[in-house]
């Protein structure tokens, strides 16, 4: 099926690093892959294309709960637990899980967005954003997942762009 920009939900311009809701008229800064761009499985990259939010995680938790495996662990990040982890890859407030509507692009073997578990979600406030630092997934401060949370239903459709997105005036226009 194809699809075009005034039907997505969420608009992701990699280039600028930001994550733009057009139907509620807001946008995000965010920070994605620090790999680059691409669909390959194991590239630690974000991936392009049409998405889906296929689920949500996190509808009751704290701001700054941790999760593992989709799991809360009954941990709220703080500076001292993130003294005890410093290596940890932090995933917090909520979880929106994405899957790859393109097939042979981020959707089967080897480039599926699902199966590489790519999410959009909450990650310390002490981490830069606005470059790429993910291992892969996109990240948002706690308070901008959990209002995006809030806005976007499951089944939401997502676009994932490498080209900046023309967002100034809402228009579904792909700059140069």
């Amino acid at each position: 099926m194809a699809y075009s920009l005034e039907q997505a939900d969420i608009w992701i311009d990699l280039i600028g690093q930001h994550l733009t809701l057009p139907k509620h008229n807001k946008s995000y800064v965010i920070s994605t892959g620090k790999n680059g761009i691409g669909e390959q499985e194991n590239s630690g990259k974000t991936p392009r294309g049409w998405h889906k939010v296929a689920l949500k995680f996190g509808h009751a938790a704290p701001p700054n709960a941790v999760f593992k495996a989709r799991q809360q662990t009954g941990e709220v990040y703080d500076a001292a637990l993130a003294a005890q982890y410093p290596e940890r890859d932090w995933i917090l407030s909520r979880i929106l899980w994405l899957s790859g509507l393109e097939e042979n692009f981020n959707q089967g073997e080897g480039c599926d967005t699902f199966q590489r578990y790519i999410y959009i979600h909450g990650t310390p406030d002490t981490e830069p954003m606005g470059i790429p630092l993910s291992h892969g997934c996109i990240r948002m401060r706690n308070q901008d997942v959990i209002e995006l949370f809030e806005l976007i239903a499951e089944d939401a459709l997502v676009f994932i762009s490498e080209q900046r997105l023309n967002l100034k005036d809402g228009t579904q226009a792909i700059a140069d």
